[in-house]
């Protein structure tokens, strides 16, 4: 007997607790209203707002990397093949231009400075020759044929003369130098920009054709982005227009850059156009050629009022806020009010329908901790 007087007590005590349960319960959420004590609003760190101003943007999204104008960029080569004899540069070095870069040597530098000898040497005899023959012929002394042939000699002689002289300059040998006797069998490659070694593709003893590329030199101080954006986007870029673009293996932040050149050709095989960006304070980034970048191409922009997305939560296929209707005895109490969305951003949501919520305090933070109870 007394045992089944504990369990009906048991019974009556379960049934109490589940009835104060559910009347607390319905003290938070009921229908459209909610309601919060202070202690947990302000143990939760909850937060009241009112709409406010914040842009909104329509953007093309693109692809690309960090590069560098084209006269910014110099491979260094030879115009003849040679062995190399020194080259004392590291990738990473800086270089001012007109500095020295690669000392190649061969026996064919030798030969070309002894033809070019040879020819100047003749080529004094022949004009002499030529002018003697000019001089006859029109006094009639000596026959045509044997002027043309003096003035024949002279003139080819004359473009073999030239063309050596260009070549030796071509080498970075002073002609001049060659003519007083002096032949030497190596040559010098000197920087045609000032800028920093990217690619040192030889090493000393290592045979050098002209097709070869020995360094590569990278002026960056003009960086730039090229983008790939997709055809179907295309209209809707212009020069001037604001980037915003990241480097996603690098770094999180959000750097700048507006579009200065759209091109005017589609690459057939992926249906893309090129999009040339100007960084803005380039001089003070760290950016290096060929960093992949990841941008959204601002197309067009407005204002609107707007509240920040976790303070919109969806029920059943709508938007819903909570609004504060009322502050006494140590709760507040909000409704839930329908919101009507408009265009959308990382951390905003803009709201249409202002009127619903014009001089209204908004929970903007911890929303989802009652909406979800």
């Amino acid at each position: 007997m007394k045992s089944i007087y504990l369990l009906l007590f048991s019974m009556m005590l379960l049934s109490c607790g589940k009835s104060e349960k559910q009347t607390e319960t319905e003290s938070k959420i009921s229908n459209n209203t909610v309601t919060v004590t202070k202690a947990q609003f302000d143990t939760e760190d909850m937060k009241l707002g009112v709409l406010n101003e914040q842009e909104f943007s329509k953007i093309v999204k693109a692809s690309g990397f960090i590069d560098v104008p084209p006269q910014n960029k110099a491979s260094v080569s030879t115009f003849i093949g040679g062995y190399v004899k020194n080259t004392p540069l590291l990738i990473g070095d800086k270089v001012r231009k007109g500095q020295l870069l690669v000392t190649l040597e061969s026996t064919e530098f030798v030969e070309i400075q002894q033809q070019y000898l040879e020819i100047s040497e003749q080529l004094n005899y022949l004009k002499s020759e030529f002018e003697r023959q000019e001089t006859l012929f029109n006094e009639k002394i000596t026959s045509q044929k044997n002027f043309l042939k003096a003035k024949s000699t002279y003139k080819s002689t004359l473009a073999l003369y030239n063309g050596l002289r260009k070549k030796l300059r071509m080498m970075n040998i002073n002609p001049a130098y060659v003519e007083k006797g002096n032949i030497a069998s190596t040559v010098n490659l000197y920087a045609p920009i000032q800028g920093y070694i990217t690619k040192v593709n030889v090493s000393n003893g290592a045979y050098v054709s002209p097709a070869d590329e020995i360094l590569e030199i990278v002026n960056t101080e003009h960086i730039h982005l090229e983008l790939s954006v997709f055809e179907k986007n295309i209209l809707n870029i212009k020069k001037d227009q604001h980037i915003n673009f990241k480097i996603p293996e690098a770094s999180d932040s959000i750097f700048k850059a507006s579009v200065y050149l759209v091109g005017t050709s589609i690459n057939d095989a992926n249906r893309t156009i090129k999009i040339h960006g100007h960084i803005e304070d380039d001089e003070h980034t760290n950016f290096v050629m060929g960093m992949f970048v990841e941008s959204d191409i601002i197309t067009a922009s407005n204002i609107g009022l707007a509240l920040p997305k976790e303070a919109v939560f969806e029920v059943e296929g709508n938007y819903f806020t909570l609004v504060l209707f009322s502050e006494e005895d140590d709760v507040y109490a909000f409704n839930k009010v329908k919101v009507t969305l408009g265009k959308q951003s990382e951390e905003y949501t803009e709201v249409l329908n202002v009127n619903d919520f014009k001089d209204k305090k908004i929970l903007t933070k911890g929303v989802f901790m009652l909406v979800t109870e």
